[in-house]
């Protein structure tokens, strides 16, 4: 066996080391753009000119000059002619298959409505399915009932059963909170004035006692049973829409925020299908379900969560997009904005105890429900999850439950000390300021939904009055929260509110409504988000966040390719113009998966 002296074997082993690496480098890539900006969301925010892609991964990241030597005879060569390359978006809180199901049925289109409108578009659903007449159940999605005009107007299930139908129908609110049933879906769901708020839900009284229709959360279950399960060809076809909404969309990657709970399998084997038959164009991730009623066997709950990550997660191969199941979504409280009030707030919402004319608004009786898991329950879980790897997604719109998620995850640290696990916040509404500095603290992610941080009808008419000057002044912390050192990262809620990153971006940056809103100025004292800081969320924030970092989320050699094409830069654009931008090309692991027409 031939020797060398030790520095001559080094440099040896050394000169082939950098001849193979060259050689690899150098081989013609699949795909170059150049000619652009290209957003790096590297550690340093970079802005390069061009990147090159082969395998499905990226190989080269830098000036127009460098992407010579990866041309070759097959490759596909984008001249961006100035245009902007971005990694692709990481929606990290979103509902898809809910979402694509909302695209197929009778959809008010979060409008603001007139009673009359109201009944308008839901009697001309009714007419376009006369066959369904008289049983057959009627669900009607994204009905925006905080932006119901006139203000403060009141709505219940007699609002519906003057419709010329006898079909029992359910109108969802676009929180997905809230349901609106008619009088016969109330009758067979078997709701009368005697019955009691199950856990985790209300049901609406008026003044004599009798169910007004109206039903918050867990509530509305009862109704929610009188529609026949969908089919699996009815997932599959809701799994289509969403996914080609989001591709238009440019995100790469989402997190389905509240996946099955094991009683019906309906999102995992809708996208698992969708991907068997090579459809899936986005990377998903799934949030199983975990219901406060799971405290009383919280054994069974992490058992039920494991099988489902046994039976439908897919460990990273290759390029293509995938399925993970390695996160829980647990409800700690409702929403903050009326007529619900089923935020749990620190302090009480205040109540007018003047008159409309003359209001006195004072601190009243509720502070909303208590959280929805009690203390010990909820760090026993947590610590649960932790130790069987599983990531926690908590919904928390109140300053009262944001705090009880926090010393929940404080708990678990101390449970399960080192182990990396990256616990969310969703939504984070109201955040007490004390409790700011702790996200950083407790290595937690507050996953917020940056088109609610405006003025509007939610927040305006909504929040302001029952709220109180100081924490309305502090509504949708994203800027406070980041000032603080949380790492902010972003999810849209989809079919919350409509699909639309860019607006949503845009309202991150300026807190400001669309001009043609009627709302004008921005909302509360937070300084917003720099629009790089927005970026960044909307990629490898959420990407840290989802556990998936490592892969995705920035442009660096390395990297999955998975990145956008945008028709402008909105890096240097005003920030009021985001909400125009349109996405041109959505590339996942270096596939096309969407092109503008």
């Amino acid at each position: 066996m031939l020797r060398f002296p030790a520095s001559r074997h080094l440099a040896a082993l050394i000169l082939c080391a950098l001849g193979g690496a060259a050689s690899a480098a150098t081989a013609p890539a699949d795909a170059v753009y150049r000619g652009g900006a290209v957003y790096t969301a590297d550690a340093a925010d970079h802005v390069r000119e061009a990147v090159a892609i082969r395998g499905g991964h990226i190989i080269y990241v830098g000036a127009n000059a460098g992407t010579k030597r990866y041309v070759g005879k097959k490759t596909r060569v984008v001249d961006l002619h100035g245009r902007f390359v971005m990694p692709g978006l990481v929606d990290a809180h979103m509902h898809p298959l809910e979402g694509g199901a909302a695209l197929l049925t009778c959809n008010l289109e979060y409008l603001r409505l007139s009673v009359p409108e109201f009944q308008a578009r839901i009697q001309a659903c009714l007419d376009k399915d006369r066959k369904h007449e008289p049983d057959a159940a009627l669900a009607v999605t994204a009905w925006f009932q905080q932006g119901m005009t006139p203000a403060g107007v009141e709505i219940s299930h007699a609002t519906l059963d003057s419709l010329h139908t006898q079909r029992p129908i359910r109108v969802r609110d676009s929180f997905g909170h809230t349901a609106l049933a008619n009088a016969r879906a109330l009758a067979l769901a078997g709701i009368t004035r005697d019955s009691k708020d199950p856990p985790g839900g209300q049901i609406h009284h008026d003044a004599a006692g009798e169910p007004t229709g109206l039903l918050e959360d867990a509530a509305s279950d009862p109704v929610d049973r009188l529609f026949p399960a969908p089919t699996a060809e009815d997932h599959r076809a809701a799994a289509i829409a969403a996914l080609a909404a989001i591709a238009r969309q440019g995100v790469t990657s989402a997190l389905d925020a509240d996946a099955e709970d094991g009683s019906t399998i309906g999102e995992l084997a809708a996208f698992a299908a969708v991907a068997q038959q090579g459809g899936l164009s986005a990377r998903m991730h799934f949030a199983i379900h975990i219901s406060p009623t799971d405290v009383e066997n919280p054994g069974a709950a992490i058992a039920r969560v494991l099988d489902l990550r046994r039976r439908f997660d897919q460990p990273p191969t290759g390029a293509a997009p995938g399925i993970t199941v390695r996160n829980a979504k647990l409800y700690i409280d409702g929403v903050i904005s009326g007529p619900a009030f089923t935020g749990t707030m620190i302090e009480p919402y205040l109540v007018n105890a003047g008159t409309a004319a003359s209001p006195h608004w004072v601190p009243g009786p509720s502070r909303g429900p208590a959280p929805y898991y009690a203390a010990p329950a909820l760090a026993d879980l947590l610590a649960r999850l932790a130790r069987a790897g599983i990531d926690p997604h908590m919904h928390a719109d109140g300053d009262g439950a944001v705090r009880a998620a926090l010393d929940g995850i404080e708990l678990m640290r101390k449970a399960v000390p080192g182990a990396d696990i990256r616990p969310a916040i969703a939504h984070d509404e109201v955040v007490a300021r004390a409790d700011y500095p702790r996200y950083r603290t407790l290595g937690t992610y507050p996953v917020l939904s940056f088109q609610w941080e405006k003025p509007a009808p939610d927040t305006v008419e909504q929040l302001r009055d029952y709220f109180g000057p100081e924490r309305w002044a502090i509504a949708e912390p994203a800027g406070l929260l980041l000032a603080a050192g949380a790492p902010v990262a972003f999810g849209s809620d989809w079919p919350v509110d409509p699909l639309n990153e860019w607006f949503a971006i845009k309202v991150g940056i300026t807190r400001e409504n669309a001009p043609d809103s009627g709302y004008t100025g921005r909302l509360g004292v937070d300084p917003g988000l720099t629009a790089f800081q927005a970026l960044r969320a909307a990629t490898i924030v959420s990407a840290a966040a989802l556990h998936d970092d490592a892969r995705v989320g920035s442009l660096e050699v390395g990297k999955l390719a998975d990145l956008i094409v945008l028709d402008r830069n909105p890096l240097e654009i005003p920030p009021a113009s985001i909400a125009e931008v349109k996405v041109l090309e959505t590339v996942v692991g270096g596939r096309v998966v969407y092109k503008a027409p």
